[in-house]
């Protein structure tokens, strides 16, 4: 796998590697992508590189490190699936964003971007809404979360702009679930969520069985238009 970039803990005590695409001449701004279970694979380095084509400074950092460094999985190949899930399982979420607080501040100092957003995928979906609770993210967004229902609490902490979306037919995200999260966010000053009706769990995905065209590209267009207004 490649990961070309290297950011120091919060505490200053290690580093973790990260896949970092950087567009042609002065960036906008900068996005994190926050990795699905399946790592910093090729679909999460493709998201960053065309973030990338789109003006952004994108970094994918490995989240997974302190798991088990450089992990890269196809959710296709059953085997690499349930890996997945395993280390989903022992995965410290706590720990995951204060890497991602490490990697806004490296985007900050060492590239220089004084606006930085996040765009997370499934187990990123999640921490993209813990980012932007927990953090000094300028912009959250994220596709098919899981469990948001359980952070509800944490909503009056998200003083900058989030976008969800949010597939209907969620195997992973029950109806009840997306229920309380239109109840508990739909009135957020800075919440949006979109719905995409009929559709499953990672529908926007680069590769493999799961994507659906129509609703990522749509998806991606709404992602596109949010951080157009919200990182400048």
């Amino acid at each position: 796998m490649t990961l070309n970039a290297s950011i120091p803990t919060l505490e200053g005590d290690a580093q973790f590697g990260a896949y970092i695409a950087r567009p042609q001449g002065t960036a906008k701004a900068a996005i994190i992508v926050i990795q699905e279970i399946f790592g910093v694979n090729p679909g999460i380095r493709q998201k960053c590189d065309k973030l990338a084509a789109e003006g952004y400074v994108a970094l994918a950092p490995d989240l997974f490190w302190r798991l088990q460094p450089e992990v890269s999985l196809d959710p296709d190949v059953e085997s690499e699936f349930k890996a997945a899930l395993d280390l989903m399982g022992k995965f410290n979420q706590d720990a995951g964003i204060r890497d991602i607080q490490a990697a806004i501040d490296y985007l900050r100092g060492s590239e220089g971007t004084a606006k930085v957003g996040c765009v997370g995928y499934c187990l990123g979906g999640r921490l993209a809404y813990m980012t932007a609770a927990r953090t000094n993210i300028d912009a959250s967004v994220g596709y098919y979360g899981v469990g948001i229902d359980g952070l509800l609490d944490e909503k009056e902490a998200i003083a900058n702009p989030l976008l969800l979306h949010i597939p209907t037919n969620d195997g992973f995200v029950p109806r009840e679930t997306q229920a309380a999260m239109h109840a508990g966010l739909d009135d957020h000053p800075r919440v949006t969520l979109f719905d995409y009706d009929g559709l499953d769990h990672g529908f926007a995905t680069e590769h493999g069985k799961r994507r659906h065209e129509e609703a990522a590209t749509l998806a991606d267009n709404r992602t596109a238009a949010f951080f157009a207004e919200a990182l400048v």
